[in-house]
């Protein structure tokens, strides 16, 4: 086998793009699944993580219940009236709504005309901005590269076209990767 620095190198490569995904992933559910365990120390692991994960599905059980609906708003109205508490709750329970609540947000992937050459991916979060005396504006979340933050926009609306038979969760990798991972997303753009 005639073995060259440049294939070495080539090699290497190539083995690390498959070896730190891999490992990164791991190692981030590896996190998760340890701080989840840890919230109820037991001898036993992964029985802390199960009982975290019980207790979750029960509240969410009894949050659904006619009977005992009135006690979580309840609980809720008052963590509402709390200033700092207010903002810091409904910030995040806005949030997770958007991910997996009745409401989600991020399920309209949309691509905003910026100016004559330019567009942009994103995802419609209000389709009319009344509310603000803004009719004629839509809401857009536009995640950033490489990263899970990203920038609110008020767009005009006939600017916004849906993506139709478009995968939410692919435009997300898509536009979070900066646009490297699978580019079947842009043939449907056009």
């Amino acid at each position: 086998m005639d073995f060259n620095h440049k294939k070495i190198i080539n090699y290497f490569f190539r083995g690390l793009l498959f070896v730190a995904p891999l490992v990164i992933t791991f190692y981030i559910l590896t996190l998760i699944v340890l701080f989840l365990d840890s919230l109820i120390p037991l001898p036993i692991p992964g029985l802390g993580m199960l009982i975290v994960f019980g207790f979750i599905t029960f509240i969410g059980y009894a949050a659904s219940m006619f009977l005992t609906r009135p006690l979580f708003d309840m609980l809720e109205g008052w963590l509402i009236k709390i200033p700092l508490v207010n903002i810091i709750y409904t910030s995040i329970k806005d949030l997770m709504s958007a991910f997996v609540g009745d409401k989600k947000k991020f399920n309209t992937p949309i691509v905003v005309k910026m100016s004559e050459n330019l567009y942009r991916l994103g995802f419609m979060t209000q389709e009319d901005m009344g509310a603000l005396d803004e009719p004629g504006l839509a809401a857009v979340y536009f995640p950033h590269s490489y990263n899970f933050s990203g920038n609110s926009y008020l767009v005009p609306r006939e600017n916004v076209r849906v993506l139709k038979n478009v995968n939410s969760a692919e435009v997300m990798k898509f536009i979070v990767s900066g646009g490297v991972s699978d580019l079947t997303v842009l043939e449907k753009l056009h």
